[in-house]
């Protein structure tokens, strides 16, 4: 981890139930849980999942929006949809992937080639939705 660049840190994605939410990352998508039994024991406002070892997702349930004040406003434009979040992955991981979301369901779209991204066209990409509607698009590149 470089300490000097910007990244992302984390997305957070409105659901309606953070523990039902956290299981489909770990399972359909393979992603970690975090702080999934603080969750469950009121610790923490919501659980999380690991994209990797700088980036988080958040699951936020739709009725935490009413809290959102950091800034004036922020109350009305919470819970406003994202149009998609893009993973990265390596080939290998990208077919995994792709099974293993068949294999729990869950519908994928077609692959497209060669759609452009922060490191210029992708070998393969297709898109597919989680059980809160929220839309990701998953993509290798050429390394």
């Amino acid at each position: 981890m470089t300490k000097n660049t910007t990244r992302l840190d984390h997305v957070v994605l409105w659901v309606a139930d953070p523990v039902a939410a956290a299981a489909f990352y770990e399972k359909a998508v393979g992603l970690e849980p975090v702080r999934g039994a603080e969750f469950t024991e009121g610790e923490v406002a919501f659980p999380s999942v690991r994209v990797n070892e700088e980036t988080i997702l958040d699951l936020a349930p739709h009725g935490f929006a009413a809290r959102m004040n950091m800034l004036p406003g922020s109350a009305d434009s919470a819970g406003h949809p994202v149009n998609h979040i893009c993973l990265s992955l390596p080939a290998d991981a990208f077919d995994d992937l792709r099974a293993r979301l068949e294999e729990h369901g869950v519908p994928v779209s077609g692959i497209d080639p060669g759609l452009s991204g922060a490191r210029g066209a992708a070998v393969r990409s297709f898109y597919f939705r989680d059980p809160d509607g929220n839309v990701f698009e998953v993509r290798h590149y050429d390394d």
